[in-house]
């Protein structure tokens, strides 16, 4: 008796094929939820070659991507040190920046590698390898880089092409899922997405070590003039964009993306842009108004939401989130003390408080370093006097000016001289004159040779005239 037996062909596992249909699967997903990221796509075997330069085309990364050919070289430490350079070069060493690595080889000593990078960050590592990895990898700390972090992704045993594209899916769904909550002020309220995502902060002090976390509601305690803000430290900046619900897919994680046939999404998403954004208008108001929103973004955590502008036709609302805890702005004192006055204040109350004496180091100092020096600025006096009355403040202004810099060098016989100087340019002056500008010429040389002027806080004052 014969019998036909059938026999069911397994597809090779080819890992090549199975990464680049993987990460097609992240591009697609970054793309959907973290559409500002900026992906770049480098090789190495006997150098580092880079591919693709930072961009948001992430379509030209895919056609990239289909061109790639395994080499016999490759040196692990080399290319890190290239991917280093590159990111510094590009967004320098505050940026956060994540690093995807593929290697086939299960087996890395993470002894000879030069880790951390320099910047924060994550650095994933994602093995290829058939083999169950035998040398685990222990997590790099660093006291000046308490960011970074290294991430081992390895799929499932028996290694398989479906095996590693979940692998990838699940980078993508825990590490590029988009930051949304809600921006709540009074009654008003509207649902918002950060780019990029916000990230715990810690921080350190003598005793303990705190952990703050972002919550999903974000409130406005109240608006402040951007010059009575400052700039505060900060310490992220994120883009506030309106919540946009995402578009249902089907085949997550192929690489695909199908859209769903049965219409309902797209007239959610229909509704979501016909319906007014407080958002929106939060963003216009504080443009308008040259003001900020100060929120709170967590336990004894606030931030500051403004209009910020990158060029003069486009702006944006961005969201800064200051140092952790009450005091973030030293000059606003405690967070938690703000409130509403009930009566406006004075004008001469107005804060910030501007102090009775003009300080040195704010206003421009006087150089005479050569006798021109001199001779320029007491022509500048004769030029205003000549113009009495209508130059009368400003005669007096670079008079005081130039007699505080004399005193301030002992250059006491200055004085006397421009006294001797504005007498005779008394005399000098034509019939055609305003009588007020001989006066007041005679006032000044007077004052000059009082003794009270040469006190450096004593300002010799216009005489006051009834024409």
């Amino acid at each position: 008796m014969n019998t036909n037996v059938r026999k069911f062909s397994v597809e090779p596992y080819k890992p090549l094929q199975a990464a680049v249909t993987g990460l097609h699967g992240l591009l697609d997903h970054i793309g959907h939820s973290s559409r500002l990221e900026f992906v770049s796509l480098v090789t190495y075997s006997s150098q580092l070659e880079v591919l693709v330069a930072f961009t948001r085309e992430l379509d030209v990364i895919k056609t990239e991507l289909l061109n790639i050919k395994l080499s016999d070289k490759f040196n692990l430490i080399e290319a890190l040190k290239g991917v280093e350079k590159l990111i510094l070069m590009e967004w320098g060493s505050g940026i956060p920046c994540n690093v995807i690595l593929v290697v086939q080889d299960n087996f890395v000593n993470m002894n000879s590698l030069c880790l951390p990078f320099s910047f924060p960050g994550n650095l994933f590592i994602c093995s290829l390898g058939p083999e169950v990895l035998r040398n685990p990898l222990l997590p790099v700390t660093d006291e000046n880089m308490v960011n970074f972090n290294i991430h081992l992704m390895q799929p499932e045993v028996p290694v398989s092409s479906h095996g590693v594209v979940q692998m990838f899916v699940k980078l993508g769904e825990k590490h590029y899922a988009s930051w949304s909550g809600n921006l709540v002020c009074g009654n008003l309220n509207s649902k918002i997405t950060l780019s990029p995502n916000p990230e715990p902060c810690f921080k350190v002090t003598d005793f303990e070590y705190n952990t703050y976390t972002v919550d999903n509601n974000l409130e406005i305690c109240g608006f402040i003039e951007l010059k009575h803000l400052g700039s505060p430290a900060a310490v992220s900046r994120h883009l506030v964009l309106p919540y946009t619900p995402p578009s249902p897919y089907h085949g997550k994680g192929h690489g695909s993306r199908h859209p769903s046939h049965s219409g309902e999404g797209d007239d959610e998403s229909l509704d979501e842009g016909h319906t007014p954004s407080f958002c929106v208008l939060l963003h216009g108001a504080l443009k308008v108004e040259n003001m900020a929103a100060l929120c709170q973004v967590g336990n004894d955590w606030y931030g500051v939401l403004f209009s910020w502008a990158d060029s003069k036709k486009k702006s944006n609302l961005m969201l800064s989130f200051l140092e952790p805890g009450r005091d973030s702005i030293p000059w606003l004192g405690d967070m938690n003390a703000l409130h509403i006055p009930l009566e406006a204040p004075a004008d001469d109350e107005a804060f910030p408080v501007k102090p009775a004496d003009k300080k040195s180091y704010s206003q421009n100092g006087v150089a005479w370093i050569r006798q021109a020096g001199i001779q320029s600025d007491i022509q500048k006096i004769l030029r205003h006097a000549r113009k009495i009355p209508e130059k009368t403040q400003q005669f007096y202004k670079e008079l005081n000016r130039v007699r505080r810099a004399a005193i301030c060098l002992g250059f006491l016989s200055l004085i006397e001289g421009l006294a001797a100087i504005l007498d005779r340019e008394c005399t000098l002056l034509p019939s055609s004159t305003h009588p007020a500008c001989a006066i007041q010429l005679t006032h000044a040389a007077q004052a000059l040779r009082d003794s009270a002027s040469k006190d450096h806080k004593y300002s010799i004052a216009p005489m006051k005239m009834s024409f």
